[in-house]
């Protein structure tokens, strides 16, 4: 449950998995799920990649004696954006803020960030003549090996190096929120609509969709109702065979009812992979009751 105001809003859990979470909040009303919505997307942390040091020159392999320059067909600066858009493993009870950092005392800004505030990745690549793709599985950790890029995820491209090329950067990744920069918004398609019922009006006409042999049928329904949350979304899919524009839909006549529930949401969304849907839905649902709690003895204080 999450404290929303002076009530207490129920949620009960139709998906979840590891990088998902469908939900359906109860008792509550489109304010306070949009309340939560931005704040997924805007106060809960992660980390990301803010600074890139590139080594820039030549190098030459010692062995054959090629020689490698530090350019590319794709800028530093675009190179630096999708270092950004990396999932970095996040783990909020082990790091803070990078200007919490106590180890930043007595430094000047640009030199802010110790192992409490910052993962440092390093990645050097060669190019060869057929062209060799740099993507984030070519990033290694200086530290922990569960802050290594995840494996769903070490295939995304980062650029392609030919024979002559060669790239070479440290990254520091820090947490930081998405109501600062975009690269720390945690989540994606977060979205939210009104739960909904399914009732049989017309038995006798709802024939018309059984007969279609689909996913759902006359046995999903009890006392004439269907209210589970995906049966019903998929329920709502299958009716647009007997909708408007064809032509079945004189022959089903509205013969089944599909009505929201007054108070009622089904609340979802991804993650980026920087954590798992629970983790950034439970914080996000701390920061919200904090809020609530906070603005609530900020009234009773003036009155």
């Amino acid at each position: 449950m999450i404290k929303g105001g002076n009530k207490m809003v129920k949620i009960e859990i139709v998906d979840e998995q590891d990088a998902h979470l469908t939900v359906v909040l109860k008792d509550t009303d489109r304010a306070f799920a949009n309340a939560l919505r931005r704040t997924l997307m805007t106060d809960v942390p992660k980390m990301a990649i803010h600074k890139v040091r590139f080594e820039m020159g030549t190098i030459t392999d010692s062995n054959t004696g090629e020689t490698y320059e530090s350019v590319g067909a794709i800028p530093d600066e675009v190179i630096a954006h999708r270092l950004a858009m990396i999932p970095i493993p996040t783990y909020h009870d082990e790091f803070c803020f990078l200007e919490d950092d106590p180890g930043n005392a007595g430094l000047p800004k640009e030199e802010w960030g110790t192992p409490a505030s910052q993962v440092i990745y390093h990645c050097s690549v060669r190019g060869t003549p057929e062209g060799k793709l740099v993507t984030a599985g070519d990033l290694n950790v200086l530290g922990e090996e569960k802050l290594q890029i995840p494996e769903t995820y070490r295939g995304i491209p980062i650029t392609k190096l030919y024979s002559g090329q060669y790239l070479e950067f440290y990254a520091y990744a820090v947490l930081g929120k998405g109501s600062q920069h975009s690269k720390w918004n945690p989540v994606s398609g977060v979205a939210f609509t009104p739960r909904k019922i399914a009732n049989v009006a017309k038995p006798k006409k709802a024939k018309a969709l059984w007969d279609l042999n689909l996913t759902i049928t006359s046995k999903d329904f009890t006392g004439g109702k269907l209210d589970d949350v995906q049966k019903v979304e998929t329920l709502v899919r299958e009716m647009h065979h007997v909708g408007d524009g064809t032509a079945r839909i004189s022959d089903f006549a509205d013969a089944i009812t599909i009505d929201e529930v007054d108070g009622e949401f089904i609340f979802s969304f991804d993650t980026d992979g920087s954590m798992s849907a629970r983790t950034a839905f439970d914080m996000a649902a701390k920061s919200l009751s904090d809020r609530f709690s906070n603005l609530s003895n900020e009234l009773e204080d003036e009155i």
